[in-house]
């Protein structure tokens, strides 16, 4: 099930607007290029910001989520027909067989049930061809992100053009273990509507990731700092053997 932010048509329209800078792309943007990627299946592509990125290069692209709301958003887009995108998860996709499958962002934590994940796992493993790689972040437990979660750090107004002004923070609702929980508010300055959306990652600590890939015949190739994020995040960089 995705998360409201992303499943929700009112809310799914305005994610970009909301997160405008993503910066963070860029090192996958040079990975795919690095690793002379010519297909690339995005994994939780969302609202298909990475996806359309890597199109424009000419590179041919699946993207795959299970919200259809941010699928409507990212089919929308310029050069949205460029990229075959499928509704659904890494556990249930057709044969493959692309050089490269990304998960950016938060998409490896919010896959927070354990068999869910090693079915992501598994799925990603066989939509890659021999030699192919897997990329993917998961944040620093250590790091403790969650403790900037806070509506005073987080507190902004944005105009969007369409929509208007809307009021948004994120406030931290839990820490259970290795899971982290937290609620997103918008407020619509247009009709007053309140929309919140609740997700909840899952902190896996480095040796518990390099385990995990290991145990699905991937080859750990590589773990990386995130260039704009130095120590917050560990970039995986797993190989199909």
């Amino acid at each position: 099930m995705a998360d409201e932010c992303f499943g929700h048509p009112r809310l799914a329209a305005i994610y970009d607007p909301l997160d405008p800078d993503r910066g963070d792309l860029d090192a996958y943007l040079r990975m795919a290029e690095e690793f002379g990627a010519g297909r690339v299946l995005d994994i939780g592509c969302g609202t298909g910001v990475f996806a359309l990125l890597l199109a424009e290069r000419g590179i041919e692209v699946v993207g795959v989520d299970p919200a259809l709301a941010s699928l409507d958003v990212a089919r929308a887009k310029p050069g949205g027909a460029r990229v075959r995108w499928l509704r659904g998860d890494a556990t249930d996709l057709p044969p493959l067989r692309v050089d490269l499958a990304t998960m950016t962002a938060n998409v490896s934590q919010a896959i927070a049930d354990p068999r869910a994940w090693q079915g992501t796992l598994r799925g990603a493993r066989a939509a890659l061809r021999p030699g192919g790689r897997l990329v993917f972040e998961t944040r620093v437990p250590a790091a403790r992100a969650w403790e900037e979660w806070t509506r005073e750090r987080s507190h902004r107004v944005t105009e969007v053009p369409g929509v208007g002004s809307v009021e948004s923070w994120v406030q931290l609702v839990e820490v259970h273990g290795p899971l982290v929980t937290f609620r997103w508010t918008c407020v619509f300055a247009a009709d007053g509507q309140v929309l919140t959306s609740d997700s909840t990652l899952r902190f896996r600590e480095r040796e518990e990731v390099e385990r995990d890939l290991l145990a699905h015949g991937f080859t750990v190739e590589d773990v990386r700092d995130a260039p704009d994020r130095p120590g917050r995040e560990f970039v995986f960089v797993a190989r199909h053997p």
